[in-house]
């Protein structure tokens, strides 16, 4: 390591006030072509920058501030000594020839990189940069990432876990608006799973600018591990009678996109994107495209009732055309359905109310009962392997619970053949 430079007007506080509040800054010279600087500001307290020569131009950087009349906490508050330590790494990060620019990069400039490379490498873009842009550049945009501490990270990601979610808003609005805080054991496991996938977002973003070397260590964020039980699924599926009330409480159209998501597994992006070409009557199959979710193609196969739906949604249209559409003839969108199916779920007294992608649930969650084993139902999800499909349905597939349970003795209850059950939706 190399030896600290002593500088009597800098090394301590009390010399450092002493010196005149001024904009220009005292520098001593730490290194070859490195220098620490020193202002005092009109509040009274200092900062420290480096200055580094490159040969061609003066780098700076602001380095935090000084123990003036704080502690030194070694990351924003900062000795004499401890700045020098953060100029010298600001240095050697700077030196390095395959940085662009000839200078350390901050996050907001890996987050760019990142979402370039994302965009055209992965799915859901749209999702990822929304992550990005709400979440991640407000806080972190401006810092290097060589400066970006591990105390840093997981302050933020508890607080992430703490925060109420926040309201989807019009794009005219400049304020976001928030939920109520989460009070029951679900919700708050709940913020912790969001702050966990906001989490891996961040550390992918930091992760590719340590591959392609933009910075030279990957410590800081290594060290940070997501919230524990966190992500434990709790899989909501609708049983059939409420299927069937829930489909007859819904619109004409939207109707039809609530059948097909029941008869095939299908996700609500899948089904709006299903051209009639993609339905084969002869056998039996739905193509869906590789612009699914997973990036790959798959076939779904319908049973009876499930060929003569499509065969009737594909009547009288051509290749080309949409299977589904609104009611307008336009495409479905979005969040076009999101209204649709609260009414739906309000009609068909399904509480709580369910999303779209609990039809998807319910789908694979009936195969399930049914005793299919998980890689078929896999493939027919079209997971990348089984270890999604088993967390989700696993328990659902093994019947060696119920076989056991099974041989239990009666304990003299006698059945109520008078007493009817109340639907309700069905979860795990």
């Amino acid at each position: 390591m190399a030896r600290s430079v002593r500088s009597n007007p800098l090394e301590t506080r009390t010399n450092r006030l002493k010196l005149v509040i001024r904009d220009t800054l005292h520098f001593v010279t730490i290194g070859d072509g490195l220098a620490l600087g020193y202002r005092r500001t009109m509040k009274g307290n200092g900062t420290w920058q480096a200055r580094l020569w490159t040969g061609e131009k003066y780098l700076k950087h602001t380095l935090g501030e000084a123990d003036d009349f704080m502690e030194a906490d070694e990351t924003n508050v900062l000795t004499f000594f401890q700045a020098q330590g953060k100029a010298i790494a600001f240095a050697q990060e700077a030196r390095k020839p395959d940085l662009p620019n000839s200078k350390p990069v901050t996050l907001g400039e890996a987050a760019t990189v990142y979402l370039a490379w994302y965009k055209d490498h992965r799915k859901a873009y749209r999702e990822t940069e929304a992550t990005v842009n709400a979440h991640i550049l407000p806080i972190w945009a401006d810092k290097l990432l060589m400066d970006i501490t591990t105390p840093e990270i997981k302050r933020w990601h508890e607080k992430l876990a703490t925060t109420p979610a926040r309201k989807r808003s019009s794009n005219r609005s400049t304020k976001t608006a928030y939920r109520e805080q989460a009070t029951t054991s679900d919700g708050k496991r709940a913020r912790r799973s969001t702050a966990n996938r906001i989490l891996t977002v961040l550390k992918a973003i930091m992760n590719k600018a340590f591959r392609d070397g933009l910075v030279s260590d990957d410590t800081a964020w290594r060290r940070v591990k997501p919230f524990e039980n966190a992500d434990e699924p709790v899989t909501r599926f609708l049983s059939t009678a409420e299927s069937i009330r829930l489909i007859n409480a819904c619109q004409p159209h939207f109707r039809q996109l609530v059948k097909a998501a029941l008869f095939t597994g299908c996700r609500y992006g899948e089904l709006t994107r299903l051209l009639t070409k993609d339905v084969n009557l002869d056998t039996g199959l739905v193509y869906i495209s590789p612009e699914a979710k997973s990036g790959k193609g798959r076939h779904v196969p319908l049973h009876a009732e499930g060929l003569d739906f499509f065969k009737t949604s594909i009547t009288g249209k051509t290749g080309k055309d949409c299977v589904f559409v609104r009611e307008d003839a336009d495409p479905w969108g979005k969040n076009h359905h999101v209204r649709l199916l609260k009414a739906a779920c309000a009609q068909a007294k399904i509480e709580p109310e369910i999303g779209f992608h609990e039809l998807r649930h319910t789908y694979a969650s009936t195969l399930a009962q049914m005793g299919v084993d998980l890689l078929t139902i896999s493939k027919l999800l079209g997971h990348a392997d089984t270890r999604i499909t088993s967390r989700h349905y696993a328990h659902l597939c093994d019947n060696t619970l119920k076989a056991a349970v099974a041989k239990l003795p009666g304990f003299g209850h006698q059945v109520d053949s008078k007493v009817k059950a109340v639907s309700s939706v069905s979860s795990s």
